[in-house]
């Protein structure tokens, strides 16, 4: 439907014809209507606009998406890998990230209809394009409410550690429930992207006072070979730490990097409110710079200060209680926040389904549309605050959840996307060839990550299960 209107205010076109005195066409011009300025002109009238995103906030959002508690997990990751191997996986996972961005940025110039992940599936899969669109609406729904719930454990962790557990897990799960309604109330990205510069800021502050006191403590206070001093000295690697970590390990290692790159099951609901989606690798190029930055510097300082004593993530191993608490309370702004980033996406996709993809209530103040969008907003928070409890170890089925998604919605879209967008020349020239087996090579890494990185997720549950785990809607502290 949307595609046909789009066409419709494409086709608006008049030829303006000029003649001479003697009545001869001397020339013709055609007013061309851009797709995407059609869709956004036929926003004017409404009273809800959603393409309003400059590539400045589009990049603020994106930013704000990324800048989470996870890039104080890379230390970890980096003292099971060595300093070489973990440099270049960091980069190099950063150098995919971008180019298959990019692919797919220029599969959504191409059809400018998609408004998110599930509408690229069913393009890029015609052969069965409802089964695409119903299974990527699954993998859609169940990473983001899986991810909130994440969240909504996480607001409890930092609760309790600031509060010395002064009240039941469970009611803190619910506060952080509570907030992040609120604040996931707006409907509109470009009202969440203001939030994500406060959001970004307090996390950077939470880094930079982890570093920094990891930096001025005369010793971490564990890690998980065991307390200080039991592993020795602090110490690091240039080379694989010990000989090599186990494939399980290492593999855990890689995948956690991974994780922090793949975001871009979001992108196609952000590109979508952008006032000039072609501006989007101006956004693109600017948040992979910083994210390199950021990413690099903070393993790179976490790992040389802690080495084997390295957490995931790292405020776990400082030394001193008030400096775990006052680096993890700048962490709860951007917990709430990206949990609202999430919610945002997946409340979008659900209101379409419930009062159709061109429903008025979706670009008007009626009390039908906001009923309707804050009942489904409620319903995903108190979802995602129940499996939030009822799984023992959160962190772990996240894990086999972000191998079995992130491996089509990281890699394998965008490689099969690279061939629709270049079918019929794929082997045109020693350029084309080249890039061909890029992603040739990026189909087979997705491959293997929804393979074997899914065995060592669950390998890494199997383990969980093999000790103590906590029950559901306890009481139980789970503070750092």
């Amino acid at each position: 439907m949307l595609g046909s209107k789009i066409d419709h205010l494409a086709a608006e076109t008049a030829d303006k014809v000029t003649y001479d005195e003697q009545g001869k066409k001397v020339e013709t011009h055609t007013t061309v209507v851009d797709p995407f300025e059609a869709l956004r002109l036929e926003e004017e009238n409404h009273q809800i606009k959603f393409r309003t995103l400059s590539w400045q906030k589009t990049t603020l959002l994106l930013f704000g998406e990324y800048v989470c508690l996870a890039i104080l997990a890379l230390a970890w990751s980096w003292s099971v890998l060595g300093w070489v191997c973990g440099f270049f996986i960091t980069f190099g996972l950063g150098a995919i990230t971008w180019y298959t961005s990019y692919i797919l940025w220029q599969f959504c110039m191409k059809h400018p209809e998609v408004r998110d992940i599930c509408d690229i599936a069913a393009l890029l899969f015609p052969w069965c394009p409802r089964i695409a669109f119903e299974a990527t609406a699954v993998m859609l729904l169940l990473n983001n409410i899986f991810l909130i719930g994440f969240h909504v454990f996480t607001g409890a962790k930092i609760l309790n550690t600031l509060s010395d557990s002064s009240i039941c897990t469970v009611a803190f799960q619910a506060i952080s429930a509570i907030i992040g309604i609120l604040v996931s109330l707006p409907r509109t990205l470009n009202h969440i992207s203001t939030m994500s510069v406060v959001s970004a800021i307090c996390m950077g502050i939470a880094i930079i006072l982890s570093l920094v006191y990891a930096g001025i403590e005369a010793n971490p206070l564990y890690g998980y070979g065991g307390n200080y001093p039991t592993l020795g000295p602090v110490k690091t690697s240039v080379g694989l730490p010990n000989g090599g970590p186990g494939f399980v390990d290492g593999l855990n290692a890689v995948l956690n990097i991974t994780f922090l790159w793949i975001g871009q099951i979001l992108y196609p609901s952000f590109i979508a409110e952008m006032k000039e989606p072609k501006d989007f690798p101006k956004a693109l190029a600017a948040l992979t710079g910083l994210q390199l930055i950021l990413f690099t510097v903070t393993a790179a300082v976490g790992y040389y200060y802690m080495g084997q004593y390295s957490t995931a993530p790292s405020i776990g191993s400082l030394l001193e209680p008030w400096a775990r608490k006052s680096a993890f309370a700048f962490v709860l702004v951007p917990t709430v926040v990206i949990g609202a980033i999430y919610s945002n996406v997946a409340s979008k996709f659900l209101f379409r389904r419930i009062l159709g993809n061109n429903s008025k209530h979706a670009h008007s103040h009626s009390l039908v549309g906001w009923s309707v969008w804050t009942g489904i907003v409620v319903f995903i928070w108190v979802l995602a605050f129940v499996l939030g409890n009822v799984i023992p170890s959160m962190g772990d089925f996240l894990g086999i959840m972000s191998a079995a998604f992130d491996s089509f919605y990281g890699f394998i879209y965008w490689s099969v996307a690279y061939y629709h967008l270049n079918k019929g020349r794929l082997f045109a020239g020693p350029k084309m060839i080249t890039f061909t087996m890029i992603n040739i090579l990026i189909f087979v890494l997705g491959l293997f990550m929804l393979g074997p990185g899914l065995y060592t997720s669950v390998q890494a549950i199997v383990l969980a299960y093999s000790g103590s785990v906590r029950t559901a809607f306890t009481c139980a502290s789970n503070a750092l």
